[in-house]
């Protein structure tokens, strides 16, 4: 079954691609011949997620998935949570040049702003639209954490060198590919998209 994956961010495309079983074909923005950015101006995860799936299939008819994710932080009323990707944005009126200029600015944010606070639990939460046909159904991906008070590691992206899961002592970017899908938020999320595409419908922790 092929696949395209709504995203351009690299390092989701090998994490879900790690995953995949060989009944699936995932294809990229680049295989269909789209460039460019896609919108994301909803105020959920779940409308992002579903604006950026449809956004492809309207424009090319194939079926395709897309993912937004957020950090959750507890002590800092669940912010940066949708605008987890552009959270430093918030407060400038220039664009950051690079994402990875940008990805540096939004953990100096946080951290910050997590100084000196007790509390530090957070949450990654991951929404997937998949569209089959034009008909779309959502699945989400929780995994809870705290926020540590400096980067560790060098791995992964986004926020994954401040956060550690619970019952683990690494954070995300010190974790190995392998280590990071048996737990992470986008892993839990592609599970269960791919039980439901191999054809079981049951309802899975009251969600799909």
């Amino acid at each position: 079954m092929e696949l395209v994956f709504v995203t351009n961010n690299p390092g989701k495309l090998q994490e879900i691609n790690s995953l995949l079983g060989d009944n699936f074909q995932l294809k990229s923005l680049k295989d269909i011949g789209f460039e460019g950015e896609i919108p994301e101006t909803k105020p959920t995860l779940e409308g992002n997620a579903s604006a950026k799936a449809f956004y492809i299939y309207d424009r090319f008819l194939v079926d395709c998935f897309a993912d937004d994710t957020g950090l959750e932080v507890e002590v800092l009323n669940n912010q940066p949570g949708v605008f987890s990707a552009r959270f430093a944005e918030m407060d400038r009126p220039v664009r950051y040049t690079g994402k990875k200029e940008l990805t540096e600015a939004n953990i100096e944010k946080l951290l910050k702003l997590m100084d000196g606070k007790k509390s530090r639990k957070a949450r990654f939460r991951t929404v997937i639209s998949l569209v089959l046909g034009g008909k779309e159904l959502l699945f989400e991906g929780i995994v809870r954490g705290k926020i540590t008070s400096e980067k560790r590691g060098e791995g992964g992206f986004g926020y994954d060198p401040v956060f550690i899961a619970e019952g683990h002592s690494k954070t995300f970017a010190q974790m190995s590919l392998e280590e990071k899908n048996r737990i992470s938020h986008r892993a839990i999320a592609f599970r269960k998209l791919v039980s439901y595409l191999e054809g079981s419908r049951d309802i899975i922790d009251g969600n799909f």
